[in-house]
This record gives C-alpha cells, structure tokens and sequence, in this order.
C-alpha cells in the first residue's frame, strides 16, 4: 500500500493526471480479478489464449461477411470505385489556366 500511495504522489507532482486517477480509481475499487473467458459458437468456455483469438478471428470475419479467410492480414477487402473519372490532362490544363486568370484579375 505504500508503494501505490508514493507512485500517486510521484504521479501528481508530474503531473500525470491520467496515471493517478487510474490508480485512485484501482484502489478505490479494490482487487477485482480478471477472466480471460469467451464462449465459443457452441456456448463453450473457452480459455486458451490461442482459442480466443481463433474466435475473435471468426467473429469478425461472420460480422464483417469474409467467411472462410484463415488470415485476415492477407485478405483483400473489396472497396468502392471512385464516383467521378479522373481528370483528362486537357482538363487539369485548363484549371490551371482558369486558376492563373483568377490571380491575375485579383490584383
């Protein structure tokens, strides 16, 4: 306890507001236990960490609709076509000239 109480005042002499108030609130809480638990498709426990991952994987890939990617880094997600064409080169002279005139006539 008294180790926690110095890193308190070692945290607001620095001013490390978001450290101290996270402690504050971790003593105010007192110890609360953490679970590493997920149920799985069947409603199973599962608790390996390599089970959970698994899980989370196909989790997004049914919530994001890329079902049967084993790897999602490597997986190429469609994504939409620009809305307009892009610019013929005549086009983008034309700005430009347009542009100058404009810089011209102010001032």
């Amino acid at each position: 306890m008294k180790a926690e109480i110095d890193e308190l005042e070692s945290n607001n002499k620095i001013k490390n507001n978001r450290d101290c108030h996270r402690d504050i609130s971790d003593i105010k809480k007192g110890y609360q236990p953490k679970t590493n638990l997920v149920e799985d498709e069947k409603g199973d426990l599962v608790t390996d960490s390599y089970s959970i991952l698994a899980r989370w994987r196909n989790h997004f890939c049914q919530l994001l609709n890329i079902l049967g990617v084993n790897n999602i880094r490597h997986t190429e997600i469609p994504t939409t076509q620009p809305l307009m064409p892009q610019p013929s080169a005549f086009e983008v002279e034309m700005a430009i000239e347009k542009l100058k005139k404009m810089q011209i006539t102010r001032y």
